[in-house]
């Protein structure tokens, strides 16, 4: 795990129900990710989140085409575009961030998929490639050089999270171990090389030896607690040489 600075910024990208199994577009093991995620934030000064956030009726959804089924790829004028289950609809449970995913040290929580005409991936420009979140501009107001992302879905946004930050100038990194793909056509592979072509690089995978049960149980109280120690989740801990003792241990 590289050294958290304040300049860095953990993005926590898209942990939401409808992503989440037993929601409308469930990603595989969706819902792993919210205790290793909740750890982390306990390693960073400061947080931010996404969150999709789509009308009724939305160009990406296969529902507004006629003929059309989830996953097929069409063209929308700013290009390819594959379409999905109705999801994360504006006012609806599937589209709130999760109930357990912890919110108060999220500082800013950028909603993205609004507009009706176009989809959005990347927490920094929409999928027509040109329309800004404001993200960048964010971060450079409040002077974060790094962000770090973990989330849903590895494979597409914070996939494309990570390269737009690479592009617009900013460090970063996929946090691997607290994320999950779609995994659609082999679109995992694709994303981890595409990741590495953008400049992430080596430090790309924050592997799971590194990181420490033991300082899963202390990020948890309660029933947390208990659910992380019994699905042995994983949180940063920064004594390296400790994982390895503390993973065989417990």
């Amino acid at each position: 795990m590289p050294r958290i600075e304040a300049s860095d910024l953990l993005l926590v990208v898209d942990i939401q129900p409808d992503f989440c199994p037993g929601g409308a577009l469930p990603v595989p093991g969706g819902d792993a990710v919210i205790a290793p995620v909740n750890a982390l934030m306990d390693r960073f000064r400061h947080v931010a989140a996404t969150q999709d956030w789509h009308p009724a009726g939305h160009a990406s959804f296969a529902s507004s085409h006629r003929g059309r089924q989830p996953f097929d790829v069409i063209d929308l004028g700013y290009g390819p575009q594959t379409l999905w289950p109705d999801h994360c609809v504006q006012g609806t449970p599937g589209a709130a961030l999760h109930a357990a995913l912890r919110q108060e040290p999220i500082e800013l929580i950028v909603r993205k998929g609004f507009r009706p005409d176009v989809d959005s991936y990347s927490a920094f420009v929409e999928n027509d490639r040109a329309t800004p979140t404001g993200l960048a501009g964010y971060m450079r107001e409040r002077g974060f050089r790094r962000v770090l992302c973990a989330g849903l879905a590895l494979d597409y946004c914070v996939r494309w999270s990570v390269e737009d930050a690479r592009r617009l100038g900013f460090e970063a990194l996929a946090v691997v171990d607290a994320s999950r793909a779609i995994d659609q056509a082999g679109s995992l592979g694709e994303a981890l090389a595409a990741m590495r072509k953008a400049g992430v690089g080596d430090r790309l995978r924050i592997q799971a030896r590194r990181l420490c049960r033991r300082a899963a149980a202390q990020a948890f109280r309660g029933e947390g607690a208990v659910a992380g120690r019994q699905a042995g989740v994983p949180a940063i801990c920064g004594r390296r040489q400790d994982c390895a003792r503390h993973s065989r241990s417990e």
